[in-house]
């Protein structure tokens, strides 16, 4: 029997994100695919907190107008 099912990886243990009919205690053969994550340049605490604080006071500094045009989810996705 072959399933796929999405896991979270935490405290050592990978848990589902959805029910699996699997019985308590069955072996399993996992396949990772690893996540784009790109690794974060500034690793420093305190740096990062700066850089945050800073966009934050950007953006509240320049507010999307009330009156700003609403895109849809095709528009925002749209490929050229």
């Amino acid at each position: 029997m072959s399933q796929t099912l999405k896991a979270i990886y935490r405290d050592g243990a990978f848990v589902p994100q959805s029910p699996c009919d699997l019985p308590e205690g069955a072996e399993v053969e996992l396949t990772i695919h690893a996540p784009h994550i790109i690794p974060a340049k500034v690793k420093d605490p305190e740096e990062r907190k700066r850089i945050l604080r800073d966009l934050v006071e950007r953006m509240q500094q320049n507010p999307i107008p009330a009156d700003a045009p609403r895109w849809t989810r095709d528009e925002i996705h749209e490929r050229r």
